[in-house]
């Protein structure tokens, strides 16, 4: 095995996400001539005062509750480095697995999108789901409490994407354009599949769609899946996915020791080749912890790599699953039911070993009826899963079309 911690191993192998391996203690900032500092990041500082602020932006902190209770961090950017207000629509902007907002900051402020998007005159919202750093609260439940992890994309989806609509259309009186990666993009799949949050919606994109998981050529990945490591560790009692200490070290063992699972390069090996990020960054982000999921959550991801479809949590046997749903089998999110006149955009790449070229194309298959002024594909034959929200070039070759998309939109 590769001179690499076990801490780092398990959470690029399990993040289905660009950013598996992002800070977790320390983000790092970049100051206008380029030189780096790194700055402490904890609760109580906030993604604001640690991130934003000292880039010269304005930013404000707030929170909303779920219906089901969960306390949820947002940071606005009301306006650009020049500091004149917004005078465009607001956006709200999603991050994936095992990250959090600071995804849509780690970059030069003319690399990262949140920044691009505050200078291009819009009301940046940036959101932070469910048990990551800053969305730790609940109305009567700890993160200790077991009970606090009993979730998966499908209260992402049900709770907290509603809840943060809703928030930032109150606040702004707008509808609001939406930016989603990896499973930033499954949760927005899932509520427009249901026609929900339709009513305060401009548009979507959704970088490296994570919809269909079957065919993802990912070896960690499928690996991970195959060895049903997350069922293991939920019936282990570990209910809040963070993975470091002795179960941590068992279980890379048995996934770096099956046949054809590279540990010594393990960001190509999970998330693809990715063309484009700052290599020295990136080795930074390593170092430090992911974001917690919930380990129920990467049982569901599981079952969508094993299956192939997009359903909700499967409780494992018919009994079970009629208790919580009313059928034997869980309720299928049908890609079809998605509005043919939904402005949608849709982003991904040749390389991406998550959203793979395959299992996008049947997700396309599912949108052949949409609108054809109302979708917009960009495929990027060099870009990897992590390219879309780090590549250094990601302003030209994504961001630039992303932002003519909202204009028309």
């Amino acid at each position: 095995m590769a001179e690499t911690s076990a801490t780092q191993i398990l959470a690029i192998v399990f993040c289905v996400t660009a950013a598996a391996a992002a800070a977790r203690a320390k983000v790092y900032s970049f100051n206008n001539q380029g030189s780096t500092s790194v700055s402490s990041l904890n609760a109580s500082d906030g993604i604001c005062k640690s991130v934003v602020e000292p880039q010269g932006y304005a930013c404000q902190e707030h929170t909303v509750t779920t219906k089901d209770g969960y306390i949820l961090s947002l940071q606005r950017m009301p306006s650009g480095l020049s500091g004149k207000a917004a005078d465009k629509p607001p956006v709200l902007l999603q991050h994936g697995l095992m990250m959090d907002g600071v995804t849509w900051l780690m970059n030069l402020p003319d690399e990262s999108l949140a920044f691009i998007l505050a200078d291009n005159g819009y009301d940046v919202w940036i959101a932070n789901s469910r048990g990551t750093r800053f969305s730790r609260g609940h109305a009567s439940l700890h993160p200790n409490d077991s009970a606090y992890w009993d979730w998966t994309w499908d209260e992402l989806a049900a709770y907290d994407l509603p809840a943060t609509f809703q928030y930032v259309h109150d606040q702004t009186g707008q509808n609001l354009h939406y930016v989603g990666h990896s499973q930033g993009t499954l949760i927005a799949f899932a509520a427009f599949s249901q026609e929900k949050l339709l009513n305060m919606l401009r548009s979507a994109v959704l970088l490296s769609p994570i919809a269909y998981l079957n065919q993802m050529p990912s070896p960690l990945a499928r690996g991970a899946a195959d060895l049903f490591l997350a069922e293991d560790l939920y019936w282990l009692g570990l209910h809040e996915f963070v993975p470091r200490g002795q179960a941590a070290n068992k279980l890379l063992e048995d996934i770096c020791g099956k046949p054809g699972i590279n540990c010594t390069d393990l960001m190509t090996s999970f998330t693809g080749p990715n063309c484009c990020l700052n290599s020295s960054r990136t080795n930074e982000f390593l170092d430090h912890e992911p974001q917690s999921t919930a380990t129920k959550n990467m049982i569901h991801l599981a079952q969508m790599i094993r299956t192939g479809t997009i359903a909700m949590y499967d409780y494992g046997n018919e009994n079970d699953n009629k208790d919580h749903y009313g059928q034997p089998t869980p309720p299928v999110y049908n890609m079809t039911s998605i509005p043919n006149d939904l402005p949608l955009f849709l982003g991904y790449g040749g390389k991406d070993y998550l959203s793979d070229v395959k299992d996008v194309q049947v997700l396309l298959d599912n949108l052949k009826n949409h609108d054809d002024d109302k979708l917009v594909v960009q495929y990027t034959d060099e870009y990897a899963h992590a390219d879309f929200v780090f590549a250094v070039n990601a302003n030209q070759i994504v961001y630039d079309r992303l932002i003519a998309f909202f204009k028309i939109n």
